[in-house]
C-alpha cells in the first residue's frame, strides 16, 4: 500500500460554483445557515470571496461584500476563507496602483480571509508582485494561479520555470488555474509531476466541468502527487463549475488519498443547497445549456462565460450565422496578442475583437481600446511577442512599454478617498468605489435611504405608533 497522503478539498460552492452556473446570484443570507454545517467537513479551505462576487454584490444583489465576508468568517471559526484576486486588477477591470492593491488586500485579511489566490491573466508575473508581498505583511498565504492554457509556448519547461520563479517570490502555494476544462488526465500526470519536481511548495488545481474530463483529471493530478484539488457541493457541481465533492470524496475512500470527511455531513449539506438550486431552475437563472458537456471548449479554448458573451454579441447584430467564422477567429486573434491565456479580461478582449473582425470583413479595420491597450503593453508581457503587422495597423507608431505597468501609475488612495467620503461609512467603503465607482455610489444611495427607512420606523415606534 502506498503512504497515506489523504488529498485536501477546497470547497467553491460560496463562490466559484455559483459565479460559473447562476452568475454569482446567490445572496449572503442564504449561505448563512448552513455554515456551521460545512465548517465540521474538515475542508482545507472555502472559497467565499473575491472574483465576480464583489462586483454582482454590489451591483445586483444590493448586499455590502465586506459585510458578507464578516458575516462568513463568524460561521466558520474552523475552516480557513479563501478569495481570488486579479493581481494588479484586483476585482475589477483596470490596473491599480500599488497603495490600493496593498490597501484590499490589508482589508481583505482583517476581515477574514485567510488564503488569497491571485493570477494574471497573462501570467506576468511582474503584475502579482505587489499583492504577494502585501498579503505575506499581512500574515496572509498567498497562492499564486497560473492560468492554464495550451499552445507552443507552454511547455512543460514554461509551467516548472514559473513555478520555481512563483516560489522565489514568496508565493506559499501554487494554484494550476484551469478556467476552460482544457487539462485532459494524462496531461494532468505530467503537469503535477514536473511541478512537484520544480518546487516544494504545495500545489493546488483548479479545473471546471465544461469539456467533460474533469473528474479523471482529478484522479490522476491527485495520483501524481497533487495537494489540494478544488470541487463543489453537487447542487451546485458540473458543467461549467467544479466536479462534485462528494464524488471525488467518494472516489478516494478507502485509498491513501481518503479524505476522511463523512458523507452522511456532505448530504445534509447537499440537501440544503438543492431546493434552491430547483428554484434557480424554475426562474431561468440557471440554464440547463451550461450543465452539459461541451468538448468543443478543447478545440477552441474558449470558458464558458466568454461563449455566452460572444453569442449575445452576435445577437445584437443580426449575425448569429457567423457563430462558427467567430469561433475560428478567436485563435488567429489569440496568437496576434501574444497567445496569451484567455482568462478574464484578455477572454473579453481576444473575443470581442473577433468578433469585430468578422463583422467588419476586414481584420482589425476596427480595434477596440482594450486590443489597444495589450498592444501597447498596458497589461503586461505576453509569453509571445505581438503579431508587428497587427501592431503596426492597430496602433501605427505609438510607444509600447515593456516596464510593469503599475509603475506608470501614481498612488491614487487619497485621491479615491476625497472623492467618495461623503458616502464612506467605514474604511471598506473608499475600496468598493475605488473598484467600481458608479455601482459602489448607487449602492451607497441604497444603503442610506434603507438606514433612512429605519431610523423613520424607529423614531414612529417611539412615539407610540407602530413601524409601517
Amino acid at each position: 500500500m502506498a503512504e497515506k497522503k489523504p488529498i485536501k478539498i477546497t470547497e467553491t460552492i460560496l463562490r466559484d460554483a455559483h459565479q460559473s452556473l447562476i452568475a454569482t446570484r446567490m445572496p449572503t443570507e442564504l449561505m448563512l445557515p448552513i455554515l456551521d454545517k460545512m465548517d465540521k467537513v474538515g475542508y482545507h479551505s472555502i472559497e467565499c470571496w473575491g472574483g465576480a462576487t464583489f462586483d454582482a454584490s454590489l451591483r445586483f444583489l444590493k448586499e455590502d461584500p465586506w459585510d458578507r465576508l464578516r458575516k462568513i468568517k463568524d460561521g466558520l471559526k474552523n475552516t480557513k476563507l479563501q478569495m481570488l484576486f486579479r493581481g494588479q486588477n484586483i476585482l475589477g477591470y483596470r490596473h491599480y496602483a500599488d497603495d490600493v492593491v496593498e490597501y484590499f488586500v490589508q482589508k481583505s485579511i482583517a476581515n477574514g480571509i485567510d488564503i488569497i489566490r491571485i493570477f494574471d491573466c497573462l501570467n506576468d508575473i511582474r503584475n502579482l508582485e505587489t499583492a504577494v508581498k502585501a498579503t505575506n505583511k499581512e500574515g496572509g498565504h498567498a497562492q499564486i494561479a497560473l492560468s492554464y492554457t495550451l499552445g507552443d509556448a507552454y511547455t512543460l519547461d514554461y509551467w516548472k520555470d514559473m513555478a520555481k520563479r512563483i516560489e522565489d517570490m514568496g508565493a506559499n502555494s501554487l494554484c494550476i488555474k484551469d478556467m476552460a476544462g482544457l487539462l485532459v488526465p494524462y496531461k494532468a500526470t505530467e503537469l503535477v509531476t514536473a511541478l512537484k519536481s520544480a518546487t516544494k511548495i504545495p500545489v493546488q488545481l483548479h479545473t471546471h466541468y465544461t469539456s467533460g474530463v474533469a473528474g479523471m483529471t482529478y484522479l490522476k493530478a491527485v495520483e501524481a502527487g497533487v495537494d489540494v484539488i478544488d470541487c463543489a457541493m453537487s447542487p451546485l457541481a458540473m458543467g461549467t463549475s467544479q466536479p462534485a465533492t462528494e464524488v471525488m470524496v467518494e472516489t478516494f475512500k478507502g485509498t491513501p488519498y481518503d479524505t476522511g470527511y463523512d458523507q452522511t455531513l456532505l448530504a445534509e449539506i447537499a440537501d440544503y443547497f438543492r431546493p434552491y438550486r430547483d428554484e434557480c431552475l424554475a426562474n431561468g437563472l440557471l440554464n440547463p445549456k451550461v450543465m452539459g458537456v461541451d468538448i468543443k471548449t478543447l478545440l477552441y479554448q474558449v470558458p464558458g462565460g466568454m461563449l455566452s458573451n460572444m453569442v449575445s454579441q452576435l445577437k445584437e447584430q443580426n449575425a448569429e450565422d457567423k457563430y462558427y467564422e467567430v469561433l475560428q477567429e478567436i485563435p488567429r486573434v489569440r496568437k496576434d496578442l501574444g497567445e496569451c491565456p484567455l482568462v478574464t479580461p484578455s477572454s473579453q478582449i481576444v473575443g470581442t475583437q473577433a468578433v469585430f473582425n468578422v463583422l467588419m470583413g476586414e481584420r482589425y479595420k476596427m480595434a477596440t481600446k482594450e486590443t489597444k491597450a495589450v498592444l501597447r503593453g498596458e497589461y503586461g508581457q505576453t509569453v509571445k511577442p505581438f503579431n508587428k503587422e497587427v501592431q503596426e495597423k492597430v496602433i501605427p507608431g505609438e510607444k509600447v512599454i515593456t516596464c510593469r505597468p503599475a509603475d506608470l501609475l501614481e498612488n491614487e488612495l487619497d485621491k479615491i478617498e476625497s472623492e467618495m467620503k461623503e458616502w464612506k461609512q467605514q474604511d471598506e467603503d473608499v475600496l468598493s468605489y475605488a473598484l467600481f465607482p458608479q455601482v459602489a455610489t448607487d449602492f451607497f444611495k441604497y444603503r442610506q435611504a434603507q438606514q433612512e427607512k429605519v431610523d423613520l420606523a424607529q423614531a414612529d415606534t417611539k412615539n407610540g405608533a407602530y413601524p409601517v
